[in-house]
């Protein structure tokens, strides 16, 4: 199993539309599975792209 190391939560914002209607949306962090030193983590695609 993958330990989750990164801390970020989903980013909820609203949409407007030209009416100024607003509509809840989220944007999701990007997470993927990488081995760190033989150790399985859940992380950022851009904390991956700081480490590697």
């Amino acid at each position: 199993m993958a330990k989750k190391v990164s801390t970020k939560k989903p980013l909820t914002v609203n949409s407007r539309s030209k009416a100024l209607n607003a509509t809840k949306r989220v944007q999701k962090p990007n997470f993927q599975k990488k081995t760190i030193n033989g150790e399985k983590v859940i992380i950022t695609a851009r904390e991956a792209k700081k480490i590697a």
